[in-house]
């Protein structure tokens, strides 16, 4: 397996989770996504906010382009249906991404200034995708607890579990 298959399967199932967590969501009154429930950005439906915010800043930073926020907590969509489109736009923009990145990119190194500390850093192009997605479980991890809070089953979230990805060990030549 080459590395970059590594980040299209990454890509792959932060696409699914994500649309398994509107789906899950959709079944969730609005007041009660946006009731704050302890989690670090207190409600679901911030949560959801934080991890497309952030995204959409780590694409900018991919693609050079900028992005300009006022905080991780910035709430980009307080309509629940304008969050939901937004985030699939956004996976879109990263499934595009990833698929014209090849091995090679991911020892090119990505400066930026950091909005939490407010100064340059220096990372390596394949460090900062591990970072974007396991950023994005950790804060799915949160909107799992909370969802299971208000009685919403989760289902199986396993990588192992995302539809199709038995499928490339069938087609792996032994």
């Amino acid at each position: 397996m080459q590395f970059i298959e590594t980040f299209i399967v990454q890509n792959q199932y932060s696409h699914w989770m994500n649309e398994h967590m509107f789906t899950l969501c959709d079944t969730v009154p609005d007041n009660h996504r946006k009731k704050s429930l302890g989690a670090f950005f207190g409600s679901i439906h911030r949560t959801l906010n934080h991890i497309l915010l952030v995204d959409r800043l780590w694409l900018s930073r991919f693609e050079n382009s900028s992005l300009s926020i006022t905080g991780l907590d910035q709430e980009l969509y307080v309509d629940y249906n304008e969050l939901k489109t937004a985030r699939r736009e956004t996976d879109d923009q990263l499934t595009r991404y990833i698929g014209k990145l090849q091995d090679q990119d991911m020892d090119r190194k990505l400066t930026f200034t950091s909005a939490i500390t407010h100064k340059s850093h220096s990372f390596l192009l394949g460090d900062c995708l591990v970072h974007m997605f396991h950023h994005q479980t950790h804060h799915r991890g949160q909107i799992s607890a909370l969802i299971s809070q208000l009685g919403v089953d989760i289902g199986n979230t396993d990588l192992l579990w995302m539809p199709g990805i038995e499928q490339r060990a069938k087609d792996t030549a032994p």
